[in-house]
């Protein structure tokens, strides 16, 4: 049936049916019975994971970017999802890059965009999951905790779904790099309550000078303030705070190994392998020379490449989500079964549309 409609469905420009459809799944709450029916439609059996010290209902998540600003995140979690991440979120609000930004290529079954973190800011974010019963306080005692439950009452509202929740967090555009600790450590504090587990984002390539902290001496700086920074956060709210860091597909072998003594040294809760990809090889498209990351089937050979060496160099010690390329249910499959411990998607729901999640669960 989707992909009948798919051809409608591809003719407006690609920002505005994205929005439109976050609309939509969020308008569902105000019709009686509509997210109980997508719930019907698309729920799959349950397959249970455990990792980060968190059980998700299914290993299938869905990639940040879809849902940037936590606005639909209700109806989005009807479609089967085990988890969800949010963002990328950044303190203060911006706009990102101009617009055109996006841009479909049909005939590679992938996508292009050059969003560079289009965001309503954090605390638009944070009261958007509030309201969803996601920033839940375990010390009552804490200033912190009564100042923010003044500003947001609705954190007092009870968490109706078993769905994990990942906020991916970035700097501002305007942060200059040798300040970005500042903005990921405030990012950090004001998610610590909400989210489930909290993703560095230091890979986008849309944002000038963002894959630079990939860097070693750059990469350790940060990641070892946000892990004092943690252990500050899970003592005040009793709770743990897995801390995820997400790679480009792009490092040469030497700058992975170098990212990955580094997250292994700050004792990192895992790595998401891979965000989007500057390469163009055998791209038939007209938009083939657009500059941004490109996502979809073109990244499934580089992603899974960077998955195996990721996995064999981490040999166990922390879970490995993959995401990138995954655009069949076999894709899917073929990531879990190498040993990744969950898989993200975002172009394969584009292209295959909301029945993907059940479509991929099936097959496990």
């Amino acid at each position: 049936m989707y992909k009948k409609i798919r051809p409608l469905l591809f003719k407006p420009n690609p920002e505005d049916i994205h929005a439109l459809s976050l609309d939509a799944l969020n308008n569902t709450r105000y019709i009686f019975g509509a997210q109980w029916l997508l719930k019907q439609i698309f729920s799959a059996p349950p397959k249970p994971v455990e990792a980060f010290g968190l059980t998700f209902p299914n290993p299938v998540g869905l990639a940040a970017g879809f849902d940037k600003n936590a606005a639909a995140v209700r109806g989005l979690s009807m479609l089967g999802f085990g988890h969800i991440e949010v963002g990328t979120v950044t303190p203060l609000p911006q706009l990102g890059n101009p617009e055109p930004r996006v841009f479909r290529l049909p005939e590679d079954e992938a996508i292009i965009n050059r969003m560079g973190f289009p965001s309503k800011g954090a605390t638009k974010v944070v009261k958007a999951l509030s309201k969803l019963g996601y920033c839940k306080y375990a010390s009552k005692k804490s200033s912190r905790v009564i100042n923010l439950r003044r500003f947001y009452p609705e954190t007092n509202r009870r968490r109706k779904s078993s769905m994990i929740l990942g906020v991916n967090i970035g700097k501002n555009k305007t942060t200059p790099n040798k300040e970005a600790v500042l903005d990921y450590l405030s990012l950090l504090e004001l998610f610590a309550p909400c989210a489930d587990y909290l993703t560095i984002n230091v890979s986008s390539p849309n944002t000038e000078g963002l894959r630079d902290l990939q860097g070693r001496a750059a990469l350790e700086e940060l990641l070892t303030q946000l892990d004092y920074q943690r252990k500050f956060e899970q003592k005040t709210l009793r709770k743990k705070i897995p801390l995820l860091v997400k790679l480009s597909p792009d490092l040469s072998d030497a700058e992975l190994d170098d990212a990955l003594d580094v997250i292994l040294a700050t004792n990192m809760d895992g790595i998401i392998a891979t965000n989007t990809t500057l390469a163009r090889e055998g791209l038939k498209s007209v938009h083939r020379t657009e500059s941004g990351g490109l996502s979809g089937s073109p990244l499934r050979s580089t992603s899974e490449a960077a998955l195996s060496r990721i996995l064999k160099r981490v040999n166990g010690k922390i879970p490995v989500i993959s995401a990138g390329g995954i655009m069949t249910p076999d894709d899917a499959k073929r990531r879990l079964d190498m040993g990744a411990t969950l898989v993200q998607i975002y172009t394969g729901l584009v292209y295959q549309g909301p029945g993907f999640v059940k479509e991929i669960i099936k097959t496990l």
